[in-house]
């Protein structure tokens, strides 16, 4: 007879291994030492003893919900752009105004690590009470060297005040900070002899972000910071084409990237390219709503050349200040047209491998994490339904 910590019975599972939406009713999962040890039939309970077994009474089970592109941790408050949008003004008008990120990067730099983690903790512990077991943090609000480490130490101490996997992304490329306004090409170089080494040094960033844009960094940066990011061994993403074209995403593919996202004016060439890589397409409709933008991702031809799609909340103060994953989902099929199984294969096994990480989570399979996330509902539709209602019933990360 095996033991093992816990056995939770009775459950209508949806594992997502293969991204299938299959649900298998009367089924238990054996967890120990934080790792899934057995998934089968509520029946073969009787091979195991164990310290704490729970009935779910046919409640639905999915892997552990993942917001893979979040920027959760920043200090104050942009709420003022919104009602400047919506009189007219466009995101690239605020930017060029000292608007947009440079904002947060002024409030971002006065405050210490501390005030950042309790800011941030609150926008956490919303993502958490929905079954979010693995959130992904970028920096990008320092922009000089003290300041990007600042909020990379308070992303990674969000794992110690909090039951949840952290996953530290160095966006330095986020945009140009007023000391280097006119001299882009000097911030670049500060960014790969300067900061990539001290990040890399401390081992403060599990991949390396870049905002690829017009009032961003141009191909030509980016593809200078991604080579650094190479002999780092740090893993690259990109933020491309939101506003317009910069065929970021086709570059992103060709040096390997996890994921390229946003993706509004992603065009044919660089979908084929995001196939042949397997790089993930992240879908961000919570700032495609707040933004009011018009042109949607070209989702029907991401679907049709296989490209696996993620959904994320992108979490931040000027765009997109959701703290909803359940949400999200709910837009990326109201707005985007995905389907119930992308939405869920999107938050699960597909933000998993977003963050390179699908080895260790994303489905529920023996020797993966269990992290789980029990729900009130029977079917798995009705995760992306309703609107304001968290059906959760509990929360299990690692085993726990």
């Amino acid at each position: 007879m095996q033991h093992c910590d816990s056995i939770w019975t009775d459950l209508a599972l949806v594992t997502m291994r293969r991204g299938s939406l299959e649900v298998e009713r009367g089924m238990m999962i054996a967890a120990h030492q934080g790792k899934i040890v057995h998934v089968g039939r509520a029946r073969e309970i009787v091979d195991f003893s164990t310290d704490r077994l729970e009935e779910c009474d046919g409640r639905l089970a999915t892997p552990g919900l993942i917001d893979c592109h979040t920027h959760l941790v920043y200090a104050g408050d942009r709420s003022s752009e919104h009602a400047k949008r919506r009189s007219g003004a466009t995101y690239e008008d605020l930017a060029k105004q000292g608007g947009g990120i440079l904002s947060t990067v002024k409030s971002t730099r006065q405050a210490s690590q501390e005030e950042l983690v309790r800011e941030a903790l609150p926008r956490l512990d919303a993502l958490i009470a929905e079954g979010v077991t693995t959130v992904e943090i970028k920096s990008g609000y320092g922009l000089d060297l003290a300041n990007e480490l600042k909020m990379l130490r308070a992303a990674r101490r969000l794992a110690e005040e909090r039951s949840i996997s952290v996953r530290t992304t160095f966006l330095g490329a986020h945009a140009l900070p007023w000391e280097f306004r006119h001299d882009p090409a000097a911030y670049v170089e500060t960014i790969i002899e300067e900061m990539l080494p001290a990040v890399s040094v401390h081992g403060l960033a599990d991949a390396v972000d870049a905002y690829c844009e017009s009032i961003g960094f141009s191909a030509d940066h980016v593809g200078r910071i991604f080579a650094a990011a190479r002999k780092y061994d740090l893993p690259v993403k990109l933020h491309a084409e939101q506003l317009s074209n910069q065929h970021g995403a086709k570059l992103a593919a060709q040096a390997g990237a996890l994921s390229a996202d946003h993706l509004e004016y992603l065009d044919a060439g660089g979908i084929a390219a995001m196939a042949q890589a397997g790089t993930v397409a992240t879908l961000l409709p919570g700032a495609y709503y707040f933004m009011r933008e018009e042109r949607k991702p070209p989702v029907a031809a991401l679907r049709a050349a296989g490209v696996r799609m993620a959904v994320a909340t992108d979490c931040n103060p000027g765009t997109s200040p959701l703290t909803s994953l359940l949400l999200a989902m709910n837009m990326g099929a109201v707005l985007f047209g995905l389907t119930v199984e992308e939405c869920i294969a999107g938050a699960t096994i597909n933000a998993a491998r977003a963050l390179g990480i699908d080895d260790r989570t994303g489905s529920i399979e023996t020797g993966k994490a269990c992290d789980l996330a029990i729900w009130n509902v029977d079917r798995p539709d009705e995760l992306i339904n309703r609107i304001g209602y968290n059906p959760l019933y509990k929360r299990i990360r690692e085993g726990a």
